[in-house]
């Protein structure tokens, strides 16, 4: 079956939020508003998350997976992902259904006219250190890349799949999603979704992680700016 748009799905021990996302996934690719696949990334998980993806994706013919050896971080997780896909859209979520897929549809009403549309969260249900260490390093992110983004740590977002694939991805790039749509003369649109507690699990970032992690990517991504490659054919005679 060829499908439009194909969600990743970093995972990183998550066993105990499986089953629910297993559900939810389902659920959602019945009321897609495109036909749509999932894509596990089990990056190195330590728990039973590998056996139980592989359980999910023998059950499920949309389900498909990828899985490291080892723990390699969001962004290659995410970079493994794009690099599989072979569908015009590509979402990501995280696998902590803190968000849900049902607003996948609230974003991809817009696919047609942005190559990325990424969630906004509202009235966001973590806890204060959480949400205190996000808006500071939000506006570290935005007072480096002036790129205008609210929440780009929201991990609800869509791209067109070539954009995606030509994000140069390094550790830490998952920042900046949206600045790197916007260095290839990309539109980005921002759409309000829906926000839920973590009812299982661990967050795999910390204050060290959000506060400080951004300010030293921030660095990388200038340099990266600076050096990025654009040009437009005039004429050519192949």
């Amino acid at each position: 079956m060829a499908y439009k748009f194909t969600i990743i799905i970093p995972v990183y021990n998550e066993e105990d939020n499986l089953a629910r996302l297993e559900s939810e996934l389902s659920k959602y690719i019945n009321i897609a508003s495109v036909t749509t696949a999932v894509l596990f990334v089990n990056d190195g998980s330590t728990d039973t998350s590998a056996n139980l993806i592989e359980s999910m994706c023998e059950l499920h013919t949309a389900f498909k997976f990828i899985s490291f050896k080892e723990n390699q971080g969001l962004s290659t997780a995410l970079k493994a992902g794009f690099d599989a896909v072979d569908s015009e859209w590509v979402g990501y979520m995280d696998a902590d259904l803190q968000t849900t897929p049902n607003d996948f549809n609230r974003l991809l009403a817009f696919r047609n006219d942005y190559e990325l549309v990424t969630g906004v969260r509202t009235n966001r249900k973590d806890d204060f250190i959480k949400k205190i260490s996000s808006k500071i390093s939000n506006g570290i992110r935005r007072a480096f890349t002036k790129d205008g983004i609210n929440d780009t740590g929201c991990p609800l977002k869509v791209f067109k799949t070539d954009y995606a694939k030509r994000i140069p991805m390094f550790k830490g790039l998952h920042r900046f999603l949206p600045a790197m749509v916007l260095l290839q003369n990309g539109c980005v649109k921002q759409v309000t979704v829906q926000h839920f507690p973590r009812l299982a699990g661990t967050s795999k970032f910390g204050v060290w992680n959000r506060v400080f992690g951004t300010l030293i990517d921030c660095f990388a991504f200038l340099w990266m700016k600076r050096t990025y490659i654009h040009y437009h054919i005039d004429k050519s005679h192949l």
